[in-house]
């Protein structure tokens, strides 16, 4: 038994130069290029894809399943240009602590 033992172990370390010694085998043919009708045919069918994509309404309404439920629609952020006109009120004499 040793000695099956002692045989497979050489037979493994002296198989493992050969094999890496293998050459690359690609055994699927390369695909032929495509003719001039075919490219023709492709380009037709990305332009009709390109107009029915044009063709597609936007959706202007809110995906918001929940929209209803709430008691008030969302609040508007101010418009910026009201914020500004005001002047700042600042505090005078007071400390924090």
């Amino acid at each position: 038994m040793k000695l099956f033992r002692m045989a497979a172990v050489l037979l493994a370390v002296l198989a493992g130069p050969a094999y890496a010694q293998m050459p690359n085998l690609n055994l699927l043919q390369e695909a032929p290029g495509k003719t001039a009708d075919e490219k023709a045919a492709d380009a037709e069918r990305e332009r009709a894809y390109k107009e029915t994509l044009k063709k597609i309404p936007d959706a202007k309404s809110s995906n918001d399943p929940w929209g209803g439920m709430r008691s008030d629609p969302p609040k508007q952020p101010a418009p910026k240009a009201a914020a500004t006109s005001a002047p700042k009120k600042t505090r005078a004499g007071t400390a924090a602590n």
